[in-house]
């Protein structure tokens, strides 16, 4: 059985228990109402009986033979006022007479093993009792009752082909939805049909097409990096094949030696890509980090560690400005080699002087990285962030994924990267959170004292 059909199932039998136990409740309302009913009108026929005789001087012989019909259930007794019986009638199977003791009104007896209904009315002149067998009355107002609920009853299984039919009508289109989504491929990404969907369900229906929107992007993006990655890792594998032969047909002595270095520093920029690779992956929409208290000012701290060798080795002054802890909850490892890659960039493309500061701006904290360098042109640092792309400096090496790396570790952890003219001449690199958010806020508000 198909999900709808078994969907479909389970609401008809949800449906039709809630009809089951409404028809039960107003059939059986129906049955005590009508009962109730019987029961007046049956008091009212024995009230009219006894007042219709009551007035009369004697009983007229029709009369009489009326009233001992055997087939008539009312009972009629007549006193005079002295105890004299004037009329007394007595169906077949009664075998004691009604007791010359009168209760005027209504009143119940038990006689002779049976429960009767009597009405008693008086005159100046006689006395009238008219009783009926409790037995009778109730088996007619049974009968009434139940057919008073008859109809209810044939009803049901209509209405139960009516609701079946109205459900299958309802879910037919979620199953169009669902035979379309059941029929397609692995890489079928496109919306699923909108038209005609209840309601209640559009909007389900209108997400799920938005993820897959989502998915055919991130697809495409990950098709895109898979062969920009492939065709970035054939040019050094190339090179070191190339080298590695050079160096076996090299004789030892400084041509082998030249060779070695070549080698050692082709695997070193190989390896270099393939770490960026892994910290992209890593820094991707949707995957796993972890989330830790951290200091931001700290993190600034190792990053320039990290690179203080580089700097020097290439005559240019790195500086830090972190003069405040700044904690933070975020992945310390994702954003260390964010601010990584900005440094190195502005060490790579011919900065003299680099600025770091770890800092809290308008509220908010804030990385910064300031250098002296050539920069990037305004109409270009839109595109810089896009995978592979290299600045313009000829004779830079770099895979062009620094500024990528830093751009989606930046929206990993919740922040914004920005880019701007820098006081000192060259770039300005800022990574700067957003100024309302809980953990901020929890790390800014004093201790509650004691």
């Amino acid at each position: 059985m198909t999900l709808l059909g078994t969907l479909r199932g389970r609401l008809f039998a949800l449906l039709a228990a809630l009809g089951a136990v409404t028809a039960l409740a107003v059939g059986g309302a129906t049955y005590v109402s009508v009962r109730a009913e019987a029961d007046e009108l049956f008091d009212y026929q024995l009230r009219q009986t006894a007042l219709s005789l009551r007035d009369q001087g004697r009983v007229a012989r029709d009369e009489a033979a009326a009233l001992a019909d055997p087939n008539f259930d009312y009972v009629v007794q007549i006193w005079s006022l002295q105890g004299l019986e004037l009329y007394s009638s007595r169906p077949q199977g009664m075998t004691e007479p009604l007791p010359a003791r009168a209760v005027l009104g209504y009143s119940n007896l038990h006689l002779a093993g049976q429960d009767w209904r009597v009405f008693g009315a008086a005159t100046p002149l006689r006395v009238v009792q008219v009783a009926q067998p409790i037995a009778v009355r109730q088996r007619l107002a049974a009968v009434a009752a139940l057919r008073s609920i008859v109809p209810v009853a044939i009803a049901l299984p209509f209405v139960a082909a009516l609701v079946w039919w109205l459900i299958g009508v309802s879910l037919a289109p979620l199953a169009r939805v669902a035979s379309a989504a059941g029929t397609r491929g692995a890489n079928a990404l496109d919306a699923l049909p909108t038209a005609g969907l209840p309601g209640e369900v559009g909007p389900l229906v209108d997400a799920f097409n938005s993820l897959l929107a989502r998915l055919a992007t991130a697809f495409d993006a990950q098709r895109s990096f898979v062969a920009d990655a492939a065709h970035e890792l054939r040019t050094p594998l190339t090179a070191l094949k190339l080298q590695l032969g050079l160096l076996r047909d090299s004789a030892p002595g400084p041509e082998q030696d030249a060779a070695i270095a070549r080698l050692r520093g082709g695997i070193d920029r190989a390896v270099r890509l393939v770490e960026q690779l892994l910290a992209l992956a890593r820094a991707e929409p949707g995957a796993a980090a972890p989330v830790e208290g951290l200091d931001l000012a700290d993190i600034a701290r190792q990053a320039v560690a990290d690179l203080q060798p580089l700097a020097d080795k290439a005559g240019i002054a790195l500086t830090l400005d972190a003069p405040a802890p700044l904690p933070l909850e975020g992945d310390p490892q994702a954003l260390r080699s964010a601010l990584r890659n900005l440094i190195d960039n502005a060490v790579k493309y011919g900065a003299r002087h680099v600025q770091v500061a770890a800092l809290r701006a308008a509220g908010a904290p804030l990385l910064r990285v300031d250098d002296d360098g050539p920069g990037i042109p305004l109409e270009a640092r839109e595109r810089v962030f896009d995978r592979f792309q290299r600045g313009e400096s000829a004779g830079t090496e770099g895979s062009g994924l620094g500024l990528a790396i830093v751009q989606a570790a930046a929206r990993q952890q919740g922040a914004s990267v920005r880019l701007d003219t820098s006081p000192l001449g060259g770039l300005r690199a800022e990574i700067r959170w957003a100024r309302h958010r809980p953990e901020l806020a929890a790390a800014q508000s004093p201790p509650t004292p004691p």
